[in-house]
């Protein structure tokens, strides 16, 4: 829209839906393609108002669905049917889209408004809670896990272990970890202490390893277990190394969480590594959920020992990114949460030998929009307990144990990169009755925890913090 202000011409563009937000902007010159096709096909339904009118602002650092191009992309592209956001990619060109973003990003970081301060007090269908920030300071904060109610151990992705103690973080790192590959989703993942650590020690570690070569050097998630003393990793000991014959030079969908069951067995998750149909193939780790002894040996009664060529190592198949695992406190059955592509972001009741369907079977699609697979459902494969449509990004799982919730006890926590939420999940029954909402926009929740205090942990990413929830 062009509006005449006295003398002088000043350029305005209105507002527009993308990933809940909303903008308005004078814009800056570079961007003028972008600015254009703002005016033609958005302002007139949003308005012009820089703070937004019918929905969020679009220059206040809240991506609800997603701050990077890629999320960005999706949105235009295939629309928010569901907030009434239409889909474009049969008017605009992706060419026309990434001009359009262009605009919106140099716009947003002219104009942008400081990221909101995190609440201090918000409230639930069931409690008040008080919200304080119980780690700051850190660097892609991805997992966190406690030895006991004064000791906490946070892992930050390019590679460093941070110790809490008596709720103050420790200046410096732990001294010696493995090396990690730090790049696009790998890192140092995650950080489990061991069922028995007051008898053992042993503190268990998850990260992408790669192997030394010329070029670029594939990689592959590895476990390993060590002890901490005097601030310093020491009797590091290998638990789980994939065939280097399988490792790949992807840097994305590596996993990995680590949980225990009441019997001791260690359970882990690893993404296909960006090769769908190998979720599919028993002869390789991706794509796939594991279960060892916590010392790295096979439990004989794993589903596919003795079987062909199959990794023995195998509990179950057809995942495409595990990102949350959790054990029932009461059951003992293992749950899982896993990134879908565009759609199809699940929850799953994980049972030995089971194939989850991925990639023959899916509620997502292809990120240009194609078909994954034409099929939902298929005999012999696995239904989830539960899908998002469209993807929330789903990360971090836990059980609540604890006494400060009591209406929360044996529901599931569960986070959400995208939509920057903390979930609770009503599980009875082996499913899932009922979904809340309980923590939102505070940043990109990597993982949440129930603490040994019976608080909530909530570990994110944009801001870089690690939260505490207690009842008010």
């Amino acid at each position: 829209m062009v509006k005449a202000i006295g003398t002088s011409v000043a350029i305005f563009v209105g507002l527009v839906v993308f990933g809940n937000h909303v903008a308005l902007v004078s814009a800056p010159q570079q961007t003028a393609p972008g600015r254009q096709l703002y005016v033609e096909y958005c302002a007139s339904c949003h308005g012009i108002n820089l703070q937004g009118g019918n929905a969020q602002s679009l220059v206040d650092k809240i991506w609800q669905f997603g701050q990077g191009r890629g999320y960005v992309m999706q949105s235009i592209k295939y629309g928010l049917p569901h907030l009434g956001m239409p889909a474009y990619e049969n008017t605009l060109s992706d060419r026309q889209i990434h001009q359009l973003i262009d605009y919106l990003f140099e716009a947003e970081a002219e104009y942008g408004a400081p990221q909101p301060d995190i609440p201090d007090r918000i409230e639930t269908l069931d409690y008040k809670i008080k919200v304080e920030i119980f780690a700051d300071g850190l660097e892609v904060p991805w997992s966190i896990d406690f030895i006991d109610t004064d000791r906490a151990l946070i892992t930050e992705r390019p590679g460093r272990l941070r110790q809490v103690l008596g709720g103050t973080l420790q200046k410096d790192p732990v001294a010696g970890t493995p090396q990690v590959l730090s790049e696009g989703q790998g890192g140092l993942l995650d950080v489990a202490v061991d069922p028995d650590y007051a008898k053992n020690g042993w503190i268990y570690l998850a990260y992408s390893h790669a192997l030394r070569q010329e070029g670029r050097p594939p990689a592959m998630t590895r476990l390993v277990r060590g002890r901490i003393k005097d601030n310093a990793w020491t009797d590091r000991q290998i638990i789980y190394e994939a065939p280097h014959t399988t490792y790949q030079t992807t840097r994305y969908h590596y996993g990995c969480r680590i949980v225990f069951d009441p019997d001791g067995f260690l359970y882990f998750g690893v993404g296909d590594r960006g090769h769908q149909d190998q979720a599919q193939d028993l002869t390789r780790p991706n794509g796939k959920i594991h279960r060892i002894h916590r010392d790295g040996r096979v439990p004989e009664d794993n589903p596919f020992v003795g079987t062909n060529e199959a990794l023995p190592t195998i509990y179950a198949w057809g995942i495409r990114n595990p990102q949350g695992l959790a054990i029932h406190p009461v059951t003992g059955e293992l749950w899982e949460t896993e990134h879908g592509p565009l759609g199809g972001d699940e929850v799953n009741l994980i049972r030995p030998g089971l194939n989850y369907g991925w990639p023959v079977i899916t509620y997502g699609r292809n990120y240009d929009g194609s078909p994954v697979s034409p099929i939902e459902e298929k005999q012999g494969m696995a239904q989830p307990v539960l899908y998002w449509k469209p993807s929330i990004a789903a990360c971090g799982l836990d059980f609540y144990r604890g006494d400060l919730f009591p209406r929360w006890k044996n529901h599931l926590l569960a986070g959400a990169l995208k939509y920057e939420e903390v979930r609770l999940l009503d599980v009875k029954d082996r499913r899932i009755l009922h979904d809340e909402v309980i923590l939102k926009n505070a940043g990109r929740v990597r993982d949440v925890a129930a603490g040994p205090d019976g608080a909530v942990y909530v570990v994110l990413n944009q801001p870089d913090k690690v939260l505490r929830l207690t009842p008010q």
